[in-house]
Formats: C-alpha cells, sequence, structure tokens
C-alpha cells in the first residue's frame, strides 16, 4: 500500500474537505397552518397532507 513520501499542508487537507459540512434539510410550508414541514410528510403541527387531515392532532393548552 503506497503511503505519502511528504506531510500534506493544512490547506490542502481543509480545501479537500471543504464539501464535508452537513447541509440543510430541505423544508416547504403547510398549506393549512403555514408552520414550516418536510416535503411529502404529513405537517407536525396541524396533521393535514395534501389538503386533508391525516393524523388526528390534538389540542394542548
Amino acid at each position: 500500500m503506497p503511503n505519502p513520501k511528504r506531510r500534506h499542508s493544512k490547506a490542502r487537507r481543509d480545501r479537500r474537505r471543504s464539501h464535508d459540512h452537513l447541509k440543510r434539510p430541505a423544508g416547504s410550508l403547510c398549506l393549512n397552518c403555514g408552520e414550516t414541514k418536510l416535503p411529502h410528510r404529513a405537517c407536525s403541527h396541524c396533521g393535514h397532507y395534501r389538503g386533508r387531515d391525516v393524523v388526528e392532532m390534538e389540542d394542548v393548552l
């Protein structure tokens, strides 16, 4: 297995790692309540998906 003959600099190492960061998940707005939700999933705030109530949510006060 070949090994590097010389040590790589910190700048070269960091340029290689520049795309390794985490990306924010995509979000969309719920058409019923306006809260941010994950796309293609029921709203965790009101329980609506594609204009229907698919999850019964309890009113917590």
